[in-house]
């Protein structure tokens, strides 16, 4: 269903009285949530929004949860058993449902109001992506609403994202085989970012290191930096910086400035420097992630490639009762 006419239909569905939007998901679906909560937050004066882990959803639904709510929920193989009970409770309340999957028989489809059937596989070719469609209904559910003075420059945006992520993972894959190689023995990195960059700091963190290579990893909002974690900054301490475009970029250079005096082991992966700035800068901070996603993907392949730990292996994961 295309995007922008979805977006039409649920404002039009709530009689324009929609007040909040809940974006709700397990794992890597949920990461890709993060930049859309965080857009309402900081661009919406008529909708609040949540950010919920779905089981928590299922547990602790929000008081506010009813017929001027919409949930939007992904699972990627559409058969998360949390998130489909989390449609399920939203349809109770009486919400409108959203629900996104790669899967076109996934058991989350019946319960959405509205669905997307996403592309997968191609990660330079991004904005038919879960992240990418949930920020473009989310924005344009917002101008629907109320207008976004920036919404014709997010539109450019979306239409050369592919074009800067495709060049950004060019311009990355060798720094990412000299990454691997100089820290393939490292059991623990610290992830930073902040903005809406933080959601994929704690993506990288628990799916790329803690899932799929079984590594220690712990993401640090750079804001926070100064606040306890700098406390284990040394010499021997790997720290990964997704360091973005936007209003929050000063607390990623204070982070980074710190980093430069008292550690060494310090990789720097720059929205800037990899083409983000092409687009506009009103609106630039919300392509962070989409961006970082694909190249970070590059860093955690070529992590997989010298631990010679496939990607897809788990020990837990779809094996045991859990």
């Amino acid at each position: 269903m295309e995007v922008q006419t979805t977006a039409k239909k649920i404002v039009k569905a709530s009689e324009g009285k929609l007040s909040e939007v809940y974006f709700v998901a397990c794992g890597g679906s949920l990461v890709d949530m993060y930049v859309s909560d965080y857009f309402i937050k900081a661009e919406s004066k008529k909708l609040t929004s949540g950010w919920y882990t779905a089981n928590e959803f299922v547990h602790v639904p929000p008081a506010r949860l009813g017929k001027t709510s919409v949930v939007i929920l992904c699972s990627h193989s559409g058969s998360t058993p949390e998130t489909v009970e989390a449609a399920k409770v939203a349809h109770k309340a009486g919400a409108q449902t959203v629900g996104l999957t790669y899967n076109k028989k996934a058991a989350l489809l019946p319960e959405s109001d509205y669905s997307f059937v996403y592309e997968w596989g191609n990660e330079r070719e991004v904005r038919n992506n879960p992240m990418a469609i949930m920020l473009d209904l989310t924005v344009s559910i917002v101008h629907e609403l109320e207008g976004y003075g920036h919404y014709d420059v997010f539109r450019k945006g979306m239409d050369i994202i592919d074009t800067v992520v495709g060049n950004a993972e060019d311009e990355v894959l060798p720094r990412t085989k000299e990454f691997a190689e100089r820290y393939k023995d490292e059991p623990m990195f610290y992830v930073l970012a902040s903005g809406a960059s933080y959601g994929h700091a704690y993506g990288f963190a628990i799916c790329s290191l803690m899932e799929m290579q079984w590594l220690d990893a712990a993401p640090i909002h750079s804001g926070e930096f100064f606040h306890g974690p700098f406390e284990v900054t040394d010499k021997d301490t790997p720290f990964i910086m997704a360091m973005g475009l936007g209003r929050t970029r000063d607390l990623d250079e204070r982070a980074l400035k710190f980093l430069g005096k008292y550690a060494e082991k310090v990789e720097v992966v720059d929205a800037k420097e990899l083409g983000l700035d092409l687009i506009d800068d009103s609106v630039s901070e919300y392509f962070n992630p989409i961006l970082f996603y694909s190249v970070l993907s590059k860093y955690r392949f070529a992590l997989s490639q010298v631990h010679d730990h496939d990607l897809d292996a788990r020990r837990y994961m779809g094996k045991v009762e859990y």
